[in-house]
């Protein structure tokens, strides 16, 4: 399904941009035109498919939201949505709701990766986020729990990185036996999540610190990583973020 959509979508840029040439080169004409008329000027260089449509839409802008499980993201987006109208979007929410769908040709597969504690394959997750981002009509977002690991990185850089613009990575930093009594917890209220128990969040905890970890620290390296102590309450932890988001220029 999302192949399709994919290739629909693909197929209607590409009956924009002849269109959307045509229309460029009019204008382009006309005012060549007057130019010659009036001031004697020569006609304007050439301008590529891509820059023409890179002027008229803006590329969303997007915060990469990591740390481990428990660490209070969830929470923190909910906060970043109210005071900055960004669109929240976990990686692992659009996943469950994909297993859950009536008809899924992915839902079995999703639902083995999640129950064994693994990630699933990386064109299923940034196909869902590509199709959520087009139909939020949004420009501002966070990612919640994405990009994982290197394949992760490697897959929106493929798909993704040429349609989108990386702001920075909220790194909710949060010790381990915090964030297990935190996810132990919610699944004793009810959160209806299957890896909300101990033999989950063992291997969770593992995958996130043999395969996230090192995604974090490459992003580090790169000046791109803001970090936040995620140990203390909600409220205390909200206010390191906005004063984050706020040095970023975001109001």
């Amino acid at each position: 399904m999302w192949c399709a959509f994919t290739r629909l979508a693909n197929a209607i840029e590409s009956a924009k941009v002849p269109l959307l040439t045509r229309q460029f080169q009019h204008s382009q004409k006309y005012n060549y035109n007057i130019c010659r008329t009036k001031y004697h000027q020569t006609p304007a260089v050439n301008i590529s498919h891509k820059q023409i449509l890179n002027m008229s839409v803006a590329m969303p802008k997007v915060v990469f939201v990591l740390g481990g499980p428990g660490a209070g993201k969830g929470t923190q987006c909910s906060k970043i949505v109210d005071r900055f109208q960004f669109t929240h979007l976990s990686a692992g929410d659009l996943l469950r709701e994909e297993r859950a769908r009536e008809g899924s040709e992915f839902g079995q597969l999703i639902d083995d990766y999640i129950r064994n504690g693994k990630i699933v394959p990386v064109e299923v997750t940034c196909s869902l986020l590509e199709n959520a981002m087009k139909n939020s009509g949004k420009s501002l977002f966070l990612i919640d729990g994405f990009p994982r690991n290197q394949d992760n990185l490697d897959g929106w850089n493929r798909q993704m990185s040429d349609k989108t613009e990386m702001q920075f990575v909220l790194f909710f930093d949060c010790a381990e036996d915090v964030c297990v009594t935190r996810c132990l917890g919610r699944g004793q209220g009810g959160s209806g999540r299957s890896d909300d128990n101990m033999d989950s969040l063992k291997k969770r905890i593992q995958t996130y610190n043999n395969d996230s970890l090192p995604i974090i620290k490459h992003f580090d390296q790169a000046g791109q990583v803001k970090k936040i102590d995620a140990s203390p309450d909600a409220d205390e932890v909200f206010q390191q973020v906005e004063r984050v988001f706020l040095a970023s220029g975001f109001q």
